[in-house]
């Protein structure tokens, strides 16, 4: 049985995938910062386990991953973290920019860096960030957001050259407007309409069975792209 991390698990679009890989046969590892009552609880129901740790902190990513390693390989991680703090840049603080930064970036470094070689080893890995439609065509009052989203298109065209000689894929995936309750409260109905051409949000489970398609062995000659699924904005 392959093991699988996922970063922000507990989200609606990390419960989502976290759902569809244990339905293909992943023992998933659950991983949360604030919300370790959800981690837990979606672990439970899907046969799984749950990590609490701070991603942004390399040190202790570095302990929490090389103790999960004890049990063996993770052969598929997800990096689904992310964190928005909107505002025009003119207006935007340092700490802002490098919040969000040091979630959807700094976490995926923080986070894959460990499970690299034990996953090559095992001559079979899969890798997934998930950036953004924002990374793609910009937003406004996202300079952050957008910028650590795209750079995780960048890390993953590079890192794809180094593993795929040892087996492991790595791609991105790019959500567009994805059901949750944050997007449900900024996002009206009519705005959507007009921002989508498929006139509607996405749904978790649909970006989950991009993910987990991308995470398959269907997808082993598939490696360093960028996937879109945003109903056509982009």
């Amino acid at each position: 049985m392959r093991r699988a991390l996922v970063t922000g698990g507990a989200s609606p679009i990390g419960a989502a995938v976290c759902r569809a890989l244990a339905r293909d046969g992943c023992a998933v590892v659950v991983h949360a910062h604030r919300h370790g009552d959800h981690a837990a609880a979606l672990a439970a129901e899907i046969g799984g386990s749950a990590a609490t740790f701070d991603i942004t902190d390399h040190d202790a990513t570095r302990d929490a991953v090389e103790a999960l390693l004890e049990a063996g390989p993770i052969q598929v991680l997800v990096h689904n973290a992310g964190l928005h703090d909107d505002v025009p840049m003119a207006a935007m603080t340092e700490a802002q920019w490098r919040r969000v930064m040091a979630v959807s970036l700094d976490g995926f470094f923080h986070v894959a860096r460990p499970l690299l070689l034990p996953m090559m080893g095992t001559r079979a890995g899969r890798i997934v960030a998930m950036s953004s439609v924002s990374a793609i065509m910009g937003n406004r009052g996202q300079a952050n957001y957008a910028a650590a989203k795209a750079g995780l298109i960048g890390a993953v065209r590079a890192l794809s050259l180094e593993c795929a000689p040892r087996g492991v894929t790595v791609n991105a995936v790019a959500p567009g407007l994805i059901d949750s309750p944050a997007i449900a409260a900024a996002v009206p109905p009519e705005a959507v309409k007009r921002m989508v051409p498929a006139r509607r949000l996405g749904r978790p489970e649909e970006v989950a069975d991009l993910v987990a398609f991308l995470c398959s062995g269907r997808a082993a000659y598939i490696s360093g792209q960028t996937v879109s699924i945003n109903g056509g904005m982009a």
